[in-house]
């Protein structure tokens, strides 16, 4: 804004003399009259003005106006399939060895009995897995595995029936399962930390195959 334009609007509705007034990059006010009644408005509206619109409720569909076509419309040019009975669907041939059944007692039943649940054994303890391999102890993690998506999935029938009875022996046998996961768990970070001393110590350059043999004693 022009130093003329600012002197001028400070004229007009203030009484500051011009060497007072503030540059015009300061003075953002000095821009606006201060007579409101003056500025063109308008409020916001996302609507039409309403002599512009179509009033008509026997035109297209409004759910305001519960209006619609006067005749019903196909979804597709095409007739719709229907849907086939079960009696007159295709047999097919169940496969024995699916993986899936492995989600499933050996009756293959969706729902365990509570004594198929109940006939377990303990769980492994930490000192027995320690003797186990990386193959063994792998093998036996997923064994765990695919015993608990067995039992979840006995749960979740059971809750769909509302059968009112093998939650306790469910829960035991999850329970012995976790408790070998935790041991697989623990021996597998022993022998972790024990790998790391060993990298640590040969770094620092020792070799067992450098150590004297013992002097065996008279």
């Amino acid at each position: 804004m022009p130093r003329q334009s600012v002197v001028r609007l400070a004229r007009q509705y203030g009484s500051f003399p011009p060497a007072e007034l503030p540059p015009a990059y300061l003075a953002p006010s000095l821009h606006f009259p201060l007579n409101r009644s003056s500025v063109q408005s308008s409020n916001f509206s996302s609507t039409a003005p309403a002599h512009g619109r179509d009033l008509s409720k026997s035109r297209a569909v409004s759910a305001i106006h519960r209006t619609g076509p006067r005749f019903k419309l196909s979804v597709s040019k095409y007739p719709l399939p229907k849907p086939v009975s079960p009696e007159n669907l295709e047999k097919r041939d169940t496969t024995p060895g699916h993986g899936l059944w492995a989600f499933f007692p050996k009756d293959r039943q969706a729902l365990s009995t509570p004594e198929y649940d109940n006939a377990h054994g303990r769980s492994w303890s930490i000192q027995e897995l320690r003797e186990k391999s990386w193959d063994d102890l792998h093998c036996l993690w997923w064994v765990c595995v695919k015993e608990r998506n067995r039992i979840a999935t006995s749960d979740l029938e059971r809750q769909r029936l509302k059968a009112g009875y093998g939650e306790w022996e469910s829960q035991e046998r999850d329970r012995a399962i976790r408790v070998t996961q935790n041991s697989i768990k623990h021996v597998l970070r022993e022998r972790w930390y024990a790998w790391e001393d060993a990298q640590a110590l040969y770094k620092k350059g020792y070799r067992p195959q450098n150590e004297e043999d013992p002097v065996e004693e008279p």
